[in-house]
């Protein structure tokens, strides 16, 4: 249950990393609350998986999934460029996080 209250909370930081973006400085009610709500949300979750997972496995891989996410995230929403060394680097990632994973007790 752990893992995935850890998935669930990189999910919702890719949300709120873009959100951000969406926020246009905290000026906009509504993407400024949806963005406060995930990153609520986001922590409250990563504060839950911690109890059981080891604290920086747990952090590790939640910055992971949400770098990883807001990446990907500017690469389809806002036209960032898709190189083939981002892309590699990205999938260096994923296998980082998968290996946490794999590596956890």
């Amino acid at each position: 249950m752990s893992w995935l209250a850890l998935l669930l909370a990189g999910l919702l930081e890719v949300c709120w990393a873009i959100g951000l973006k969406y926020t246009q400085g905290f000026t906009r009610p509504l993407p400024t609350a949806l963005t406060i709500g995930a990153i609520v949300a986001s922590l409250l979750l990563l504060e839950s998986a911690s109890r059981t997972l080891p604290m920086g496995t747990a952090y590790a891989v939640w910055v992971g999934i949400g770098a990883f996410g807001a990446a990907i995230a500017g690469i389809v929403l806002f036209g960032e460029p898709a190189t083939a060394a981002r892309l590699g680097f990205l999938a260096l990632l994923v296998v980082s996080i998968i290996g946490l994973k794999v590596a956890s007790p």
